[in-house]
């Protein structure tokens, strides 16, 4: 952006007569960043109290107090619209839609009453001739309520939004490096035009600064035309890592965003809505934009490399909190548990003299039992919730086996095989002991993980 364009569009605007609603959000936050850079004075709103920076005034406000949220924009010229209600628990992600169509009216109302002479607004590429997702609809939705006033819309609808801090990049991320084998559903071959954070702010920016934008809706995304899997294999390219993808067509979305949750920090709950605007093609059919804000747009190797970079060398602030046992510690502890389970297991072939333990379906569910260890050793490694599961319930299996193999010692029978000797019941309360612990560690990691992993924040 020129310099004159900038003194420009300083020269023209009042202070502190733009709003950017969800300033604190993962584009908010970096469009409030852009104007300040500019030396354009603007006003941040947010549920929470937040201090003052140079040339950006923050105000707390409610989307669901109407007086609130009016108070809050009186003065405004220019309203940036990019609130959206996907995150929270089970029951209120459900709800979403009709809370995200609330919102849109209450800020329709509140604006109109405020004298709000434009509203821009940042939605989801769509394809009108597919049946849209929940998440999709909503997001169109809110445009069409938006765009029912007086007050004049640009719409900008854009595809898979990369950037640090973002939960599309944060789940293809985590993916990526967490697994080389990779299970999808069908959706993962759905074309779409992933475009970089920075050039989606950029656009919201010309948009301001392009008056004869106002009341339409344009399509933004990057320069390259991607599928889902595509777009993992660029990342894993990045890494220098092999990625195999095996398609599972009945892995529905909800599937999809559970495992997700487990091996990514992207809650389900943020993942389904993800995911469901994966479902179709989402790629740019208008590129009317374009002629109006012409911007250098970043391929999807640069904008991954930006977020990357990004990421590692500012990684998301966390409240400290106090606690009795570390997270590393317990990381270790799973990990020591895991493997002495593997040992203590395989005395059944070494140290015990039972003829039963090599029977077919006691090697069956042996073959079973060290595969599950396996896999939550790998998983567990990779420090995912999904592998903190998987061992805690390998964990608690393991010692009611344990126990009942020793349940001879109080009842001078054995339900498992034949009298164990000795020596195996000694090795029975060891693996007892070592499951005890592994369940406080499991347990403890299991929950842990999630104050110490936030949408890309390593350990």
């Amino acid at each position: 952006m020129s310099q004159k364009a900038d003194s420009d569009v300083v020269a023209e605007n009042r202070p502190y007569s733009i709003i950017v609603t969800g300033a604190t959000g993962f584009i908010g936050s970096r469009l409030v960043e852009k104007f300040a850079s500019m030396g354009i004075k603007v006003k941040g709103m947010s549920r929470r109290e937040i201090p003052d920076q140079p040339y950006v005034k923050f105000v707390k406000a409610d989307v669901f107090d109407v007086d609130n949220l009016t108070t809050a924009l009186e003065g405004t010229d220019v309203a940036y619209y990019l609130l959206h209600s996907m995150e929270g628990s089970k029951e209120e992600w459900e709800d979403f839609a009709s809370r995200e169509k609330v919102q849109a009216k209450n800020f329709l109302s509140a604006a109109t009453k405020a004298g709000v002479k434009r509203i821009i607004y940042l939605g989801g590429l769509i394809n009108e001739g597919d049946e849209l997702s929940p998440h999709m609809q909503s997001r169109k939705q809110v445009g069409e309520i938006l765009s029912s006033g007086s007050i004049p819309v640009t719409e900008l609808r854009a595809s898979i939004i990369i950037g640090a801090q973002g939960g599309s990049y944060a789940m293809l991320r985590y993916l990526v490096e967490r697994l080389r084998v990779m299970v999808c559903p069908s959706w993962v071959k759905s074309l779409a035009q992933p475009i970089a954070v920075d050039d989606v702010v950029e656009y919201l920016v010309g948009c301001f600064e392009h008056p004869e934008t106002s009341g339409k809706i344009y399509d933004i995304g990057g320069p390259d035309k991607m599928t889902y899997e595509e777009l993992m294999r660029d990342y894993s390219a990045y890494l220098n890592k092999n990625l195999f993808v095996i398609q599972i067509p009945f892995l529905t979305t909800r599937l999809s965003s559970y495992w997700v949750d487990l091996i990514t920090p992207v809650k389900a709950s943020l993942a389904r809505p993800l995911i469901d605007s994966l479902v179709h093609d989402t790629v740019v059919r208008n590129n009317d934009i374009k002629k109006i804000i012409p911007i250098k747009l970043k391929s999807v190797r640069e904008a991954i490399e930006i977020a990357t970079k990004e990421i590692n060398t500012n990684p998301p602030k966390m409240n400290k909190r106090e606690e009795k046992t570390g997270f590393k510690i317990n990381q270790k502890i799973l990990l020591v548990s895991l493997f002495a389970y593997g040992i203590c297991g395989s005395t059944y072939y070494w140290l015990d003299n039972r003829p039963e333990v090599y029977e077919p379906l006691w090697l069956l569910a042996s073959g079973i039992w060290y595969l599950t260890i396996g896999f939550s050793i790998l998983f567990v490694y990779n420090k995912t919730r999904l592998g903190y599961l998987m061992a805690g319930i390998l964990t608690w299996v393991t010692m009611a086996f344990w126990l009942f193999d020793n349940f001879y010692v109080a009842f001078q029978m054995s339900l498992i095989a034949g009298d164990p000797s000795t020596v195996i019941i000694i090795r029975n309360f060891v693996g007892i002991a070592l499951t005890v612990i592994g369940i406080i560690a499991s347990h403890n990691l299991f929950h842990k993980v999630i104050d110490y992993q936030y949408k890309g924040k390593p350990i």
